[in-house]
């Protein structure tokens, strides 16, 4: 039933244009330690094509960002979704997936060092524009696009859907090359309103290219069909936030990439 509300959901986000025709398991290095990330495009054509990294939420790298890898792909993209905690670690609870996201949260080096070892697999394929690359995640994802935008990235823009906005470091945002959009659920108690006000000083202090969309009455893991229906829980899915937020990201590309 999970795979099943998340393809309608998909239908609903205005997802591919066209079944992403081929996908693979893909084995790579970070500091020494094994990851498989999930690399998905479209084999009909040999043409070069912008790359996307999708960043996974707290609980790795499971159906929920490949199948939005999957919706790039159907878009004309070559997408590869990152595996932030090795070997393509997926939990089930999240009792299992604090210690892992806090632990990266918390050591920023690596979890940057992390998604660029990603980054640097995406931009070596062969069908990958290395000159247009962008990057968007999901809640611990969209932290984690915005902490490798921060790192100075060679990356085009950074989408962070219901992520966190904070940094410990928020001067490293002059390092910051691409453009910006958040798309932060309005309701959404696990990022305050004075996170919310905090980055947006940081990219005004640091004249980033910048969007922040405020979703009214969407909380935390808005995009997600398993989040469930209870807003009051603080963490739930959104129909209308979803499908709107996919369509903000869609027109950011179309600018970035003119397409």
């Amino acid at each position: 039933m999970r795979l099943i509300a998340l393809a309608l959901a998909c239908v609903l986000a205005g997802g591919a244009a066209r079944a992403a025709n081929h996908t693979e398991s893909v084995e790579y290095d970070a500091g020494g330690k094994t990851m498989i990330g999930y690399l998905a495009y479209d084999d009909s054509t040999k043409d070069i094509r912008p790359g996307v990294l999708v960043v996974h939420d707290w609980y790795g790298l499971g159906p929920y960002a490949k199948k939005r890898a999957e919706q790039l792909a159907g878009l004309g993209y070559v997408a590869f979704a990152v595996d932030m905690y090795g070997k393509g670690l997926y939990v089930a609870t999240a009792a299992e997936a604090k210690p892992l996201a806090m632990g990266l949260k918390g050591d920023l080096p690596l979890m940057r060092s992390r998604v660029q070892a990603a980054l640097d697999v995406l931009k070596k394929n062969s069908l990958a524009d290395k000159s247009r690359i962008a990057a968007i995640g999901y809640c611990f994802g969209g932290t984690t696009v915005l902490e490798l935008a921060r790192s100075g990235a060679d990356i085009k823009g950074a989408v962070s859907f219901h992520g966190g906005l904070a940094t410990a470091n928020p001067s490293d945002a002059k390092n910051i090359k691409a453009k910006v959009l958040a798309l932060h659920g309005a309701d959404d108690p696990n990022v305050p309103t004075e996170e919310v006000a905090g980055f947006e000083k940081e990219m005004r202090d640091a004249k980033v290219d910048w969007q922040l969309i405020a979703y009214g009455g969407a909380v935390h893991s808005f995009t997600n069909p398993d989040a469930g229906n209870d807003p009051s829980k603080g963490v739930a899915y959104n129909e209308a936030a979803d499908r709107r937020s996919w369509a903000a990201m869609r027109s950011f590309f179309d600018e970035l990439f003119k397409r």
